[in-house]
C-alpha cells in the first residue's frame, strides 16, 4: 500500500513537473515570437519608408524649384502592387498636399492605382484634373486657361447637391471649353492640374508634372501649390426627418 501512494505521488509530481515544464516553454515560445513580430513590423515600416524615397539625383535636378514656398517632389506606389503588403496606410499610393504625407487619411488629395491618377476617396469629397499636357511646370499659373477654369469652380451648397457632383466628376465635368474627371491616365512627361476638395479639411489647386516612373509602377510628381481656398463646408442633410 505505501509503495502504491508512492507511486501515485511521484506519477502526480512528474506530471506537475511535465505541465509545468510546457507551460513554460509556451510561455517563452509566445515571448519569442512577439519579439520576432515587432521586429518584423520595424523592418516593413523601415522598407516602405525607403520605397518612397526620391534619389537624389532628381532631389538635385530640381533643387533650385525646390527652393520655392509650396512645392515638392514625392513619389507614389501603385496601390495594386504595395496597399496592405507594406505598414503605412494606403500602400504609400496616397499624398496629401496640405499635410505632406503619404499616409491615408483626412485630406488625401491624389491617389495612384492601375496607371492612373484620381482624387476623391471618402463621402462626398471629391476632386478633378485637367491634362496640360506637356507643358513645363514653371509656366504652370493662374491665368492658364485650364486651371483658371478650376480656379473658378465653386462647389454646390448642400451635400445632396454635392453628391451628385462627385458621381458626375467620374465621367466628367465641363469647365468652360474643358472637361475635368475625378481620373486621368498617369502619363510620363505630362503635366497636370488639381482641384481637391476635402469638405471641412481642405480646398487646393495643385499643378504637378510626372518626372519618372519605375519598374516597379511606381511614378515620381514634382508638384506645386497654386491656390489654397477657404476650408469648404456642406449645408448637411436632417437625416433625424
Amino acid at each position: 500500500m505505501a509503495q502504491s501512494r508512492l507511486l501515485i505521488a511521484t506519477l502526480a509530481l512528474l506530471s506537475a513537473l511535465f505541465c509545468f515544464s510546457s507551460a513554460s516553454a509556451q510561455t517563452i515560445d509566445r515571448a519569442q515570437a512577439v519579439r520576432e513580430f515587432e521586429d518584423l513590423l520595424g523592418k516593413m515600416q523601415a522598407v516602405g519608408n525607403r520605397l518612397l524615397v526620391v534619389s537624389a539625383e532628381d532631389k538635385a535636378t530640381f533643387a533650385d524649384f525646390l527652393k520655392q514656398p509650396d512645392t515638392g517632389l514625392i513619389r507614389l506606389l501603385p496601390r495594386e502592387k504595395y496597399d496592405m503588403k507594406i505598414s503605412i496606410r494606403g500602400g504609400g499610393a496616397y499624398y496629401s498636399f496640405t499635410r505632406l504625407t503619404h499616409e491615408y487619411g483626412r485630406g488625401s488629395d491624389i491617389q495612384l492605382e492601375q496607371g492612373k491618377f484620381s482624387s476623391g476617396f471618402a463621402g462626398f469629397n471629391f476632386g478633378f484634373f485637367i491634362s496640360l499636357g506637356e507643358l513645363p511646370l514653371e509656366g504652370v499659373t493662374l491665368e492658364n486657361t485650364g486651371v483658371n477654369a478650376l480656379a473658378e469652380y465653386q462647389a454646390p451648397p448642400t451635400e445632396a447637391e454635392i453628391r451628385a457632383q462627385h458621381l458626375q466628376t467620374y465621367q466628367g465635368i465641363k469647365l468652360g471649353e474643358f472637361t475635368a474627371t475625378s481620373y486621368v491616365p498617369a502619363k510620363v512627361g505630362n503635366t497636370y492640374a488639381l482641384r481637391s476638395l476635402y469638405f471641412d479639411v481642405s480646398d487646393v489647386l495643385i499643378a504637378f508634372r510626372v518626372i519618372r516612373q519605375d519598374q516597379d509602377g511606381s511614378m515620381v510628381l514634382l508638384w506645386k501649390t497654386l491656390k489654397k481656398f477657404p476650408v469648404p463646408t456642406a449645408i448637411r442633410e436632417n437625416r433625424s426627418q
